[in-house]
């Protein structure tokens, strides 16, 4: 991966915040906690015209109690390999720690141009204990405050300077499908993203809540071409305790509100539950595409065309009245159908984005309309004369020109909604149904 910046260093030395300073954005979480970042989270960076990608990581950390040490570390070597280059960024008011060296010399073998900064720089008296960090053999620390912004234009000329030249196969990302990842704790959604993009990336534990962060995967193999996002697992408010899961949560309810499509995972071994349906709620109301997933489909005992059928039902009635979204039984361990699932989100991307001819709308849907008008009200009749589809929108839209719209009722709406779907593919996205006065 070309153009990329790793942020490494040990915990609590502000990493996360030079991340989202850098960024300019609040993608990471910033806390207190040691050992808040776990997954690495990658961003964008825009400096005079030059723009590049950076990654945070988690802190390296030996001999801890942390059950997420080797994970974390695992995820900071896969860091600093990918990585064009490298910001070590260590402590000003703390000095040089034995974790300080260890990082150091593990930089110092892996050969790449790394770029020393002096972090917590946030009054002048901080600034005379920045020479000592000399001593890590890794060339002129930078004095910066990521809090403050001090010194992070210096540093942001040295690393564009450092960077070999960008791609000129410019792409413009903002325009790929992006999708999400969601459901309960624990249901697989990070097992999913790593046995899709063949590598463990995101860190896996049999721990509720391992993830924290949402993250943000560009998937480009078999023809494919899009962003995975894997999200922090959403579950009940009064189960949410810690500040840092109320917060992953939050962003796991933006990546749903960003997305194109999302990814609902729902756990074959406990079936369909509440926090499921209200998953499904927030889905439904931010209007986005879905693709249901059954996972741990490996574990269950009988996988019969009937118990898949029952599954499918009982699903569907909890969801109903959307009815018209594709189930797929896979299994993130042993990759049972994954490439399935990633084939139907980009059909129902497609769907979503799909425009029918207005002579083709009107043709076919003011037949089924005159089969079938809207029922009379106070003596006086209905008349959609005209229909059409908005082009453009982000959501399929068709617009219905009548007499009367305020007369026309939710359940005629659901009538049109499933003439619409019986005669064009909209599977997985939602319809919006608007009535106008003619």
């Amino acid at each position: 991966m070309g153009q990329l910046v790793a942020i490494v260093g040990r915990p609590n030395v502000g990493k996360s915040t030079l991340f989202n300073r850098l960024t300019q954005s609040r993608a990471a979480i910033v806390d207190p906690t040691a050992g808040t970042t776990r997954d690495r989270q990658y961003g964008k960076v825009d400096w005079n015209g030059r723009e590049f990608s950076i990654v945070d990581t988690g802190g390296w950390v030996v001999n801890s109690e942390d059950v997420f040490e080797s994970e974390i570390n695992k995820q900071v070597e896969l860091a600093i390999e990918q990585a064009d280059e490298i910001l070590f960024v260590v402590d000003a008011m703390n000095g040089v720690t034995d974790l300080d060296d260890h990082v150091a010399e593990i930089l110092r073998k892996s050969k790449k141009p790394v770029i020393l900064v002096a972090n917590k720089v946030d009054s002048n008296e901080w600034q005379y204990n920045v020479p000592e960090f000399y001593s890590l053999g890794l060339g002129e620390p930078y004095p910066v405050s990521a809090v403050s912004g001090y010194g992070t234009g210096d540093l942001l000329d040295d690393v564009v300077k450092k960077l070999p030249e960008a791609n000129k196969e410019e792409e413009n990302l903002e325009d790929l499908p992006k999708f999400a990842i969601v459901g309960r704790p624990n249901a697989g959604k990070s097992s999913l993203i790593n046995a899709f993009i063949g590598e463990d990336r995101h860190i896996v534990t049999d721990v509720a809540g391992t993830t924290r962060d949402s993250i943000y995967t560009r998937y480009n193999k078999f023809g494919f071409d899009f962003y995975l996002v894997d999200t922090a697992g959403i579950r009940k408010k009064n189960k949410v305790n810690e500040d840092i899961e109320y917060y992953s949560v939050i962003r796991s309810i933006r990546a749903i509100e960003a997305s194109d499509v999302c990814i609902l995972m729902i756990d074959a071994t406990r079936g369909i539950e509440a926090q499921d349906v209200n998953i499904f709620s927030l889905i439904q109301k931010n209007r986005k595409g879905l693709v249901v997933v059954v996972n741990k489909w490996d574990l269950v005992e009988d996988k019969s065309q009937a118990a898949i059928k029952h599954f499918e039902e009982a699903i569907r009635a909890r969801f109903a009245p959307f009815t018209d979204f594709p189930i797929i039984f896979a299994s993130a361990l042993t990759k049972q159908r994954i490439h399935k699932v990633l084939e139907t989100a980009e059909e129902v991307y497609h769907n979503r984005k799909r425009i029918i001819p207005t002579s083709e709308v009107n043709r076919v849907l003011l037949e089924d309309i005159a089969a079938y008008p809207p029922p009379a009200n106070k003596g006086k009749y209905v008349k959609i004369k005209y229909v059409t589809m908005l082009k453009g929108a982000q959501v399929p839209t068709f617009i219905f020109f009548c007499n009367l719209p305020q007369w026309v009722k939710e359940p005629y709406r659901r009538y049109l909604e499933n003439k619409i779907r019986e005669h064009w593919d909209f599977t997985g996205t939602p319809i919006n149904i608007y009535m106008r006065e003619k």
